[in-house]
């Protein structure tokens, strides 16, 4: 029995670590050829000496398991980067089928307080690193259709965040930019679907480097044999579903994803109307009308994670 992903090549990136290494580890347990991406630095906001070593023992632990992969070192918000890092799937595996963007920092700080440079940093890597590598994987599925190759096949799957969704108050650098992911993942799904191409984005909750402190304090199994809800091996399947001819008809969505739930996330919607009694509307009209509407919403309607997550500090 053939597997979901078998023949297929695969770009994961942030995968030395966290959710980029459990999406790889499943992508290749599906059948799929994996080039594993890492800059390596050992800090989460981008600091430290990059390091080969986290893309290479991914790489190792796959080819050790019996699946074909190579590890390669780059930051991918550099344009010739991704660029590379594209042929490199190519040379290695003969195509590139799918794209799974997962790498990024934060440099968490009020939005009073966020310096020029803590915002440029977590922008460049998340969004633009979201773009350069979808850019140039656009490219060669676009230029094999455009060759008369019949059937090209190419899966996006980029990573959003309920920082996004729901607001998070030290995160406006990051929000925004996991914003961004969601347009450019929607625009990406309505340009390339005409090559045989989708692109969705995944907003997972997981306990890795990255989340170390938001989830401090969430209960952890105490039994060996309990996965963690906030394991980053609950957010790998959905990704390797995503990736699959399974997903042929999922394009272009957003799906919040963790603990043994998924949740596909509506587009926005209107909540109320209103227009105006004459040609345009005054000041006056405004507060008539708005004012009482919000007045009469429910207070605090706030995102709180303890309670969507079903978990317990302590």
């Amino acid at each position: 029995m053939s597997l979901p992903l078998e023949g297929l090549s695969a770009i994961v990136t942030g995968a030395g670590r966290g959710l980029g290494r459990a999406e790889a580890l499943e992508l290749a347990r599906l059948g799929a050829a994996v080039v594993v991406n890492d800059f390596g630095q050992p800090g989460r906001d981008g600091s430290g000496e990059a390091s080969a070593t986290p893309a290479e023992e991914v790489a190792a632990e796959i080819r050790a398991a019996g699946g074909r992969a190579v590890a390669h070192l780059g930051d991918i918000a550099d344009f010739e980067t991704a660029r590379g890092l594209v042929g490199l799937a190519v040379s290695e595996f003969g195509k590139l089928d799918i794209l799974v963007n997962n790498a990024g920092i934060l440099r968490d700080r009020m939005v009073f307080s966020m310096s020029e440079e803590e915002w440029d940093s977590v922008i460049r890597v998340h969004l633009k690193g979201h773009f350069n590598t979808t850019h140039h994987a656009a490219v060669h599925w676009r230029g094999r259709a455009k060759g008369g190759e019949s059937g090209v096949y190419g899966r996006i799957v980029n990573t959003s965040s309920e920082a996004f969704l729901a607001g998070s108050a030290g995160q406006p650098n990051y929000a925004a930019a996991k914003g961004g992911i969601v347009g450019l993942t929607t625009s990406t799904a309505l340009a390339l679907a005409k090559y045989g191409v989708t692109a969705n984005a995944i907003c997972p909750r997981a306990r890795t480097r990255m989340t170390e402190d938001v989830f401090a304090g969430f209960a952890e199994p105490t039994a060996a044999d309990q996965l963690d809800p906030l394991s980053p091996e609950h957010v790998a399947p959905l990704v390797g579903y995503l990736a699959s001819p399974a997903a042929a008809g999922v394009n272009g969505q957003l799906l919040v994803v963790h603990g043994g739930m998924v949740a596909i996330v509506d587009r926005p919607k209107v909540a109320a109307k209103f227009d105006t009694a004459k040609d345009a509307f005054t000041y006056e009209e405004l507060d008539g009308l708005l004012t009482p509407h919000y007045a009469a919403r429910p207070a605090g309607e706030t995102f709180a994670a303890a309670e969507v997550l079903g978990l317990k500090k302590g």
